[in-house]
């Protein structure tokens, strides 16, 4: 994703100097990057939310553990605090029987009753501690249980809004495919690779060796893709101009492979909006010149599949871009 950001930008940066005017490329290139941005920051916030759950999980099981430690201590002192009233009332019956006897037996045993009256009041403080710790680790828990639902909310609708992203880019795919049937395996190809429809179109299906001119069999297929982009105004296009390592050589206002391949990707967008209703804020022209090969080396074959054109459709994220601000 990185390489194929810089190279968007790289080419980008070549549309400048040969039909796109400084406010447009401006405007496109602020669109590109706050779609890098908003990629990258729902890639990352998935990763997030995934951890975040798992660690908040992980704690609220230990929570749950202490809190059923807290119940059976509670229930301990409990039963420990029944057995001391038990012993203070027998202790109180025998007071009554011996209030007759010693002095010194009375004393003992009004020290027991004290004893046991103490032991009694600390067991009540630390059953009331304890009810009161497991007050406040309930609550602890309850409060980490309603973020962790509200995560997983906000994760499932992130989800949720990408499978529907990739649901329009294969529907999308399908619709293309039909649309260019004819063209298909006479040096068209059309893919899905990361979310995205990629319409491929080989140069002889398209130019002339050198040309920037479109012929008609090529005008054809164009003006079909065109039809379905009409139909589906939530997706972006981007064209890019591909060639081969061969140095340039024609004449006029094209210098090298950069030139070439910007007026190739230009040559097919006039075709595209030219008397068709697609916004043109949606298209962005681009010249990647011999630097993105499909095939490396240096054979006929190898050369004659990296000379193309490439279309990408991308369905728009301003309904993930919406989950991602809230």
């Amino acid at each position: 994703m990185k390489h194929t950001s810089c190279f968007l930008t790289i080419g980008l940066l070549c549309i400048i100097s040969s039909c796109v005017a400084p406010k447009k490329f401006q405007d496109l290139q602020a669109q590109k990057a706050i779609c890098d941005d908003k990629n990258e920051q729902l890639e990352s916030e998935n990763d997030g939310l995934r951890a975040q759950n798992k660690q908040r999980q992980d704690f609220a099981e230990k929570q749950s553990g202490y809190i059923l430690q807290l119940k059976d201590t509670i229930d301990q002192l409990t039963d420990e605090q029944r057995a001391l009233n038990s012993r203070y009332a027998d202790l109180m019956k025998t007071q009554e029987t011996l209030q007759t006897g010693s002095r010194q037996e009375i004393r003992k045993l009004l020290e027991q009753i004290q004893q046991n009256q103490e032991a009694m009041q600390q067991k009540e403080n630390q059953l009331f501690n304890a009810e009161q710790a497991l007050n406040e680790r309930t609550q602890a828990v309850q409060k980490l249980e309603d973020e962790l639902n509200e995560r997983n909310q906000k994760l499932i609708a992130l989800q949720y809004a990408l499978f529907q992203k990739d649901s329009v880019a294969k529907a999308l795919r399908k619709k293309v495919a039909d649309a260019l049937l004819g063209f298909e395996g006479k040096g068209l190809t059309v893919t899905m690779r990361d979310g995205k429809v990629y319409v491929s179109l080989d140069e002889k299906l398209l130019f002339a060796s050198g040309s920037a001119t479109v012929d008609k069999r090529g005008a054809e297929a164009i003006t079909s893709l065109a039809t379905v982009l009409e139909q589906n105004p939530d997706i972006n296009v981007t064209i890019e101009g591909h060639t081969d390592d061969v140095p340039y050589k024609g004449t006029g206002q094209l210098l090298d492979n950069w030139d070439l391949s910007v007026k190739r990707a230009t040559s097919v967008v006039r075709i595209m909006v030219n008397g068709s209703t697609i916004e043109q804020s949606r298209i962005t022209a681009a010249g990647r010149a011999e630097f993105v090969p499909l095939q490396a080396g240096k054979t006929p074959e190898a050369r004659q599949a990296n000379r193309r054109i490439e279309v990408i459709l991308v369905p728009k994220l301003d309904e993930v871009f919406k989950l991602l601000e809230n």
